[in-house]
């Protein structure tokens, strides 16, 4: 559950950050590499000065670097530009998608955020710049991580630019595309033959051995760290939209956390008094696939159990079977009088068709997801298609081109001469 390191490298001059505290019980610990609470086991999260997030400003948030740093004050780590491990991620495009909203039926202005701009072609640089950064400071030496694809592109590709050692540990049936975006970087790459389930057990045993004890598992040992990164989508939606929080969002959920820290994002905004509420507050929705929707089949059964789920379907990127914060999306979601929807494979594909001819934006099958449910969700009348939306696209299409590879390609197929073009009714 934690490391002999030392707990004393992050700088509580410069950080906001205070001590990790349990989102279940409550009890607080240093600023250590620790994931889980020694009295309940529950999963700690960093707990923050609020007079010093207070004393942030837009101006000073406007005036900073044009990645994610710009929210240095409001993060646990690197204030110091010195002491950043990073790809300086961050300031992905919100885009504008009309042709979507009125293939929908949605009246109200509708926005994708594309986090398929980031240096690794995910929002995972968000979450590995910041937990390496502390990584860094608690003094470790090598990184690591479980991951679906993403993540491990991120951890490869940081360690990378740091010049450090890494080792990375996947699922052995991984798109090729992501098998690749991770080996190129040069690092250890481990394949193994089970769930992501199965890796993240697998890293949980190996980071409380000797050998690993000066190795940071990003989403292990320095996992508080590194879910915090998660919160600066949620910063750069408000900020992009004129320092406005949106009436409506639809995230897509794996562990959950994602949705989790995009909510808190906004909740920490509003107590600064960096922007104001909605009228009504802001609503949460959760995106899964069938193929593994423990979450969102909680949720539909009003219970809080949610039940461990063998992953199937193209989403891998989204299929972890046991999400840790699964309990946390809940009641994001209930909080905020949200839901949760889950699309199958086909939806998926279409989900990803969809949001490409309408908006220029090619997403991964998480993207797919996050549409298609979106998609459902007017249509079911669960979101309000006069309110403000934003949708999340965590990943880039190229990563997982299998999953419409069959479905498109060439509309024509002619010889190269004037009369083949007018014959197939390309002239006119």
């Amino acid at each position: 559950m934690t490391s002999t390191l030392a707990p004393s490298g992050i700088d509580t001059a410069a950080s906001p950050a205070r001590a990790l505290v349990c989102r279940a019980c409550s009890a607080r610990y240093p600023l250590a590499a620790q994931h889980a609470c020694y009295e309940c086991f529950g999963p700690l999260e960093v707990d923050y000065d609020t007079a010093a997030l207070a004393a942030v400003t837009r101006e000073q948030i406007e005036a900073g670097p044009q990645n994610i740093w710009r929210y240095a004050a409001l993060l646990p780590a690197g204030q110091d530009p010195a002491t950043r491990v990073t790809l300086d991620p961050g300031l992905t495009p919100l885009v504008a998608a009309p042709h979507l909203a009125a293939e929908l039926g949605i009246t109200a202005p509708l926005w994708v955020k594309d986090d398929s701009a980031n240096p690794t072609h995910s929002f995972k640089d968000r979450v590995v710049s910041v937990a390496l950064t502390a990584a860094k400071a608690l003094g470790f030496t090598r990184f690591a991580c479980a991951s679906t694809g993403n993540l491990a592109n991120s951890v490869a590709a940081h360690a990378a630019r740091a010049g450090t050692p890494s080792v990375v540990f996947i699922p052995s049936d991984l798109e090729q595309g992501k098998v690749v975006t991770t080996a190129v970087y040069g690092g250890e790459l481990v394949a193994i033959d089970g769930s992501y389930d199965d890796v993240n057990r697998l890293c949980g045993e190996l980071v409380e051995t000797d050998e690993f004890e000066d190795t940071a598992f990003v989403n292990v040992n320095v996992r508080p760290y590194y879910a915090e990164g998660s919160k600066t989508l949620g910063y750069e939606v408000a900020e992009q939209l004129g320092w406005r929080i949106p009436a409506q969002v639809v995230v897509p959920m794996a562990s959950g956390e994602l949705l989790t820290k995009i909510d808190k994002a906004f909740a920490e905004l509003v107590e600064i008094g960096l922007v104001e509420a909605p009228a009504g507050g802001w609503k949460v929705f959760g995106a899964q696939s069938a193929g593994c929707n423990p979450i969102a089949t909680a949720l539909h059964a009003d219970t809080d159990t949610i039940t461990p789920v063998k992953p199937t379907g193209i989403a891998k990127s989204l299929n972890i079977g046991d999400p840790a914060a699964g309990l946390y999306a809940l009641e994001a979601v209930r909080r905020t009088g949200g839901w949760m929807e889950y699309v199958d494979d086909d939806e998926i594909r279409e989900g990803i068709r969809l949001l490409a001819r309408t908006t220029g934006v090619f997403a991964e099958t998480a993207g797919g997801v996050t549409v298609a449910v979106l998609r459902k969700l007017v249509e079911s009348g669960r979101l309000d298609p006069e309110a403000e939306t934003v949708v999340f696209n965590t990943g880039e299409g190229l990563k997982t081109i299998d999953a419409v590879a069959a479905q498109v390609g060439p509309t024509h197929r002619i010889k190269p001469s004037l009369r083949a073009a007018r014959d197939a009714g390309l002239l006119g």
